[in-house]
């Protein structure tokens, strides 16, 4: 994939619950420069939060007539950049809010949304681990479980998960990440009689050391994971499924459960993201692009 005909520098805001970052990427080698980061209150008014995203952006080097490419956790229309945060508990001042407009004054006209976790397989799949295949999924695991799917470097919809969207699955009756995500695991962790103030890497940590407290609620997490994501994976015939988030720097340990509770399924290669931090910012690129070509 090639940047023709598009500015070869883009500007790019990575939004999480917590924090926006910004970049310039050189769209001719998809190369991410230096990043800005920025502190989000989640809860903090829409006139306030626009103003941080703003001001994330003016701190990297873009040109002035460059498009921008923005990341962002969804509920979100990312067609019409309009946010559709109500009851998920974070940016619920952006609902129904034209973020778009409100960004074009300090960024660009030329502005495209993309999913975060589409934006991280678009990143990894244009240069990452996923690099050269027709079909591939992603899965960022951290706060919560993110997922993406690629054919030939579009975002499809598989049907299941419904939506593309690994968090509206089930497993055992209930949502599935009440047993998979970092309040789940921490909090089945101090259950079991684990330190409440253990993050998941201390809890890998202590795996990793032959703890069997630590061992048997990631194990548990870990397994249920991938009877619900091996299926789903083996049902869309992905090549390659890789794996980021905050999450996938214990893979050592939470591999191998994973493809235990995955067994009944046919996995493709799993595979680390070769930069889990940049393939974000490239895959927004790809979609600043992808909006100035269908401009």
């Amino acid at each position: 994939m090639t940047a023709a005909g598009v500015a070869s520098v883009v500007g790019v805001l990575e939004i999480g619950g917590t924090h926006v970052s910004a970049a310039a990427v050189d769209t001719d080698g998809w190369l991410v420069g230096p990043t800005a980061r920025l502190h989000l209150d989640g809860d903090a008014g829409a006139d306030e939060l626009i103003a941080q995203f703003a001001a994330a952006a003016a701190r990297v080097d873009v040109p002035s007539d460059a498009p921008w490419g923005i990341a962002m956790p969804d509920p979100f229309d990312y067609d019409h950049g309009i946010g559709l945060f109500e009851g998920v508990g974070k940016f619920t001042s952006l609902n129904g809010v034209d973020v778009r407009a409100a960004l074009t004054p300090a960024l660009s006209p030329t502005i495209g949304f993309v999913n975060d976790a589409d934006a991280f397989l678009l990143g990894e799949w244009t240069d990452g681990a996923a690099a050269g295949t027709t079909r591939c999924a992603g899965l960022t695991l951290g706060t919560g479980i993110g997922s993406a799917w690629l054919v030939d470097g579009v975002v499809v919809d598989p049907g299941m998960p419904p939506g593309g969207r690994m968090h509206r699955m089930s497993f055992d009756g209930a949502p599935l990440e009440d047993t998979v995500s970092r309040r789940a695991i921490r909090r089945a962790f101090t259950a079991a009689g684990g330190d409440p103030q253990a993050d998941v890497r201390e809890i890998a940590e202590q795996a990793r050391a032959g703890l069997p407290l630590a061992r048997r609620v990631l194990d548990t997490a870990m397994r249920a994971l991938g009877q619900v994501v091996g299926d789903c994976v083996c049902r869309f015939g992905a090549e390659v499924l890789v794996v980021g988030g905050s999450m996938s720097a214990s893979w050592d340990v939470l591999g191998p459960p994973f493809r235990v509770g995955a067994q009944d399924s046919t996995l493709p290669r799993v595979e680390l993201a070769a930069d889990a931090e940049a393939a974000p910012f490239v895959g927004a690129a790809v979609a600043a692009v992808a909006t100035v070509r269908t401009a």
